[in-house]
């Protein structure tokens, strides 16, 4: 897990009498500044040696902060640490936790159908369209109605099964319980907390630390249902990560936290503009709770090593604050 505190951008340019090609990269560094940029540099002359070589090389990369960095530090202001864990302001405000190996896992519960489901709703609508109008002789206007139909119902239609097909087998939070209860049943050495999230549950693997790139944290994290992108994140950052505080849009704060884009790093000149923004946000933000704890099952063991940050955590999150509003 690397999250760095200093950040440059390097460009080099290549030109001849048939081509010129241009690369940019960044550098990063926990030292200062001029660390970062001397890595710029020399990962923009390798990366120039490959494209004038005739090898296929990204021009630049993306200035992104987590969710797509495809490998590269997480780009987020350090705000504090502990112990080995980082805690950043992420790209809308909230404070967040990035630790190597205390496994952080939020699941959602379904509230939308599948994509699948919906595609097979409008499929069926169309077969039946078809069949009325060329087996049946039925008008081609009813075909074109059913058609038109098709479009509108498939997508509440798939909504609306899947929200009957989750209530008769027993809601999403049962259903969430039961594919980790199901997974401890194989794994009875594992001990899990259950937290309760705006939108869903956040389990905290606590019998041992763990590491993102082990085969049993990804067979855990599917097991559970765990977003299919947040796993290949904690795969390509080497990185557990949850949120400490709130999203801002769920306790009144419509606005952006300024200036836009909120990747860091951001301009001198524009440092005060967001310092302003943070305030607000952070006085709003102590009377939220980002999640909630309910209990703990499985073994109940709890490593030496991770007890510093269960307690931080449940701190910073309010989650053993009573009455406390989550958002």
């Amino acid at each position: 897990m690397i999250v760095p505190q200093y950040w440059a951008e390097a460009r080099r340019r290549h030109r001849d009498s048939k081509r010129q090609i241009t690369v940019r990269r960044f550098g990063w560094s926990d030292v200062s500044e001029r660390d970062a940029q001397i890595m710029a540099e020399a990962r923009a002359e390798e990366a120039l040696r490959e494209a004038v070589a005739g090898r296929k090389v990204d021009r630049r990369e993306r200035k992104v902060p987590y969710g797509g960095a495809q490998g590269l530090p997480i780009r987020e202001e350090v705000v504090g640490r502990l112990g080995d864990a980082v805690i950043t302001r992420n790209a809308y405000g909230a404070r967040c936790l990035n630790t190597p190996d205390a496994l952080f896992a939020d699941v959602d519960f379904e509230t939308s159908g599948s994509l699948k489901l919906k595609f097979g709703i409008f499929f069926a609508f169309v077969v039946g369209a078809a069949v009325l109008v060329w087996g049946f002789d039925y008008s081609r206007w009813v075909g074109i109605g059913l058609a038109v139909l098709a479009v509108f119902v498939s997508a509440p239609l798939g909504d609306l099964i899947l929200k009957w097909r989750v209530a008769l087998s027993g809601g999403p939070e049962w259903q969430a319980r039961s594919r980790l209860m199901g997974f401890l049943a194989a794994h009875p050495e594992w001990s899990v907390r259950l937290y309760r999230t705006p939108a869903g549950l956040r389990l905290l693997v606590t019998h041992a630390p763990e590491v993102p790139v082990d085969a049993a944290v990804e067979e855990f994290m599917r097991a559970v249902g765990t977003d299919p992108l947040y796993v290949t994140m904690c795969r390509n950052q080497h990185c557990f990560r949850a949120r400490l505080t709130a999203k801002p849009w769920r306790i009144g704060i419509p606005s952006h936290m300024k200036p836009r884009p909120g990747v860091w790093p951001v301009r001198p000149e524009r440092r005060a503009e967001r310092a302003a923004w943070i305030t607000q946000y952070e006085a709003k933000a102590a009377n939220y709770a980002a999640c909630v704890y309910v209990e703990s099952v499985g073994s109940g063991k709890v490593d030496a090593k991770l007890a510093p940050l269960i307690e931080f955590h449940d701190r910073e999150c309010r989650a053993l604050v009573a009455g406390t509003p989550l958002a």
